[in-house]
């Protein structure tokens, strides 16, 4: 999920800044600070969206730097357990398939990529076997998150295409097209039974 976050600290900006307006300073300092950043309180940093009040600076002995206590603002991504996400696949391997979620990635295990028994084909896709859809690297797909853990701070995100309205885009077309051929399909077929008890009760009516 897509956040702008408000924050307010002390932001220490390095002497080779100096010669910066005390405010460009500072959102360099921020920009510099905050590049790929990621945290498990508010999430990956996208960008450093604006610096807002920037008081005096203060100094501390010992340090050549100068600390300014600012507000700014962030846009965030913050995965959460549930979300839907726009994925690219990154890559194919043996045991499922990294997904490019635009800010970081993640990991679907071979199984939840369909609702079929996949196999890892010499081609380096995942095809399944009975549905024969396959899913290759470059592929545009919709998945969930289903789980989320940390290594040294690094968030492993896993995810699944197994859910009604998930899977590869073109997997997705298909499943609704072929959805509203099968309601055209039995509203037909309501049509048609309709029409047949009405033609019943008027030849009982004329004997």
């Amino acid at each position: 999920m897509f956040y702008i976050i408000e924050i307010n600290d002390y932001v220490r900006v390095e002497p080779r800044l100096f010669g910066l307006a005390t405010k460009d300073a500072v959102e360099q300092q921020l920009k510099e600070l905050y590049k790929a950043y990621f945290g498990r309180e508010f999430g990956f940093v996208i960008s450093v969206i604006e610096v807002g009040n920037v008081k005096e600076g203060i100094i501390i002995p010992g340090d050549g730097s100068a600390y300014y206590n600012s507000d700014f603002k962030l846009l965030v991504w913050k995965p959460e357990l549930q979300e839907l996400v726009f994925s690219i696949t990154e890559e194919i391997t043996n045991f499922g398939a990294f997904m490019n979620l635009g800010v970081m990635q993640g990991m679907m295990h071979i199984s939840q990529t369909m609702d079929d028994y996949v196999n890892f084909s010499k081609t380096s896709t995942l095809v399944g076997k009975t549905s024969k859809r396959s899913l290759k690297k470059g592929d545009s797909c919709i998945a969930r998150i289903v789980a989320m853990s940390f290594k040294a701070d690094e968030p492993k995100i896993s995810l699944t295409m197994r859910q009604p309205g998930l899977g590869k885009i073109e997997w997705i077309q298909e499943d609704k097209k072929r959805a509203q051929r099968e309601t055209q399909k039995s509203l037909k077929e309501e049509g048609r039974k309709e029409k047949s008890k009405g033609k019943g009760k008027k030849e009982k009516k004329e004997k």
